[in-house]
């Protein structure tokens, strides 16, 4: 069991991921109010504080409760937007993560939700006897049914720790655009194995996890070894 400080910092994270579920909703709301009042608005900046404040000023004949629902709307926004800043600039500048974070940020590709969700969530790198036990917490393996000669993969295990799957499997998506040697791995998978695109994702989340398993077990800043094969 993690430390009574760990539970406590985790469900800190936790939370601050509840605040920007909220603040999605909040966002979707907004659209959807604007969509069904006839309301035309650029999608991009129907969020930034100065269009939208225009916008509520240029409603032209939209119902006056409209306008008081999309104040309300923008109110409740930048409320969990706010408390889910001031929870994540608490983690990162704690005594307890600060270098941690650091140094898994070295990585290419690894942000500094990664990081913290990484951080949180193993707790104690050194209870994985190796990076295969890791992957298989993250939930980045599957299982295999073998018959009649005939080998099946199995979907993902269930059997995982769904915050680090959901942040792995994120970080995955975009890493082959940062990161050159993940870009590789994507590559080989989808060029050379014949993945398709979510199993070479799969693949470039489980080589993350050999990287950020290697930074926190060593404690050393991240360098790639030109030597291994």
């Amino acid at each position: 069991m993690a430390s009574p400080l760990v539970r406590e910092l985790r469900q800190a994270l936790r939370y601050r991921n509840f605040m920007m579920r909220q603040a999605v909703r909040m966002k979707t709301k907004t659209t959807g109010l604007l969509m069904a009042a006839g309301v035309e608005y650029d999608a991009v900046r129907v969020h930034r504080q100065g269009y939208f404040a225009h916008l509520l000023d240029n409603l032209g004949e939209v119902p006056a409760s409209v306008g008081d629902l999309l104040r309300t709307t923008r109110q409740g926004l930048e409320m969990f937007q706010g408390a889910q800043k001031r929870i994540l600039d608490a983690l990162k500048k704690h005594r307890y993560l600060r270098d941690r974070i650091a140094r898994l940020m070295t990585i290419g590709a690894v942000g500094e939700m990664t990081a913290l969700t990484w951080a949180l969530e193993i707790d104690d790198p050194a209870r994985f006897a190796n990076t295969k036990h890791a992957q298989s917490y993250c939930g980045l393996c599957s299982g295999r049914n073998e018959s009649a000669g005939k080998n099946k993969r199995a979907p993902l295990s269930k059997q995982r720790n769904p915050h680090l799957q959901t942040i792995l499997i994120e970080a995955a998506k975009l890493a082959p655009r940062y990161n050159p040697q993940l870009e590789q791995v994507h590559a080989h998978a989808i060029n050379e194995l014949g993945y398709n695109r979510n199993r070479a994702t799969l693949a470039v989340a489980r080589k993350l996890v050999c990287y950020l398993l290697a930074v926190d077990k060593s404690g050393q800043d991240f360098t790639l070894n030109t030597d291994a094969s």
